[in-house]
């Protein structure tokens, strides 16, 4: 069974809660694309009158994170995942409504099929780009993420 924007946001909630009360949300995901979203308001905010740079980081973070655990599910084999790298860029003041969309679930099947087939870790770059509601990019963040294919003991 394939994940869904309420998995993924129970996941959220659960076991990233300080990503949950901040309000980051998961809102759609496919093969290539995920697509959450993060409102400013007082939990999140910064003291310049904007959304704190780190809740941003998370709300891009989920939209390249979960096409990486939603690629693992589909394959069915256990591979460890982990962000060992970033950067971000910050080009307008982040309020109102926070659209993070992340369409790199292509290059994230390639290293996760190459992780599998070698045995050996793999790392792939994921963009996410932050946009308000006039459609202006506030943000855009780049994670590295390594994959590795977990030994599977008999």
């Amino acid at each position: 069974m394939a994940l869904s924007p309420r998995k993924i946001n129970t996941f959220l909630a659960l076991k990233l809660p300080a990503a949950f009360m901040c309000g980051v949300r998961l809102k759609s995901i496919d093969a290539q694309r995920a697509t959450t979203a993060v409102t400013f308001r007082w939990i999140n905010q910064n003291p310049f009158n904007s959304m704190f740079w780190a809740v941003q980081g998370m709300a891009a973070e989920l939209s390249t994170g979960a096409l990486v655990m939603s690629y693992i599910k589909k394959r069915g084999e256990p591979v460890s995942m982990l962000v060992a790298n970033n950067k971000a860029t910050f080009s307008k003041k982040a309020i109102g409504k926070i659209i993070f969309t992340c369409t790199d679930g292509e290059a994230i099947r390639k290293a996760i099929d190459a992780a599998i087939l070698s045995g050996e870790g793999k790392t792939c770059w994921m963009r996410a780009e932050g946009k308000d509601r006039a459609g202006d990019v506030v943000s855009v963040f780049h994670f590295e993420w390594t994959v590795k294919a977990k030994s599977q003991k008999h």
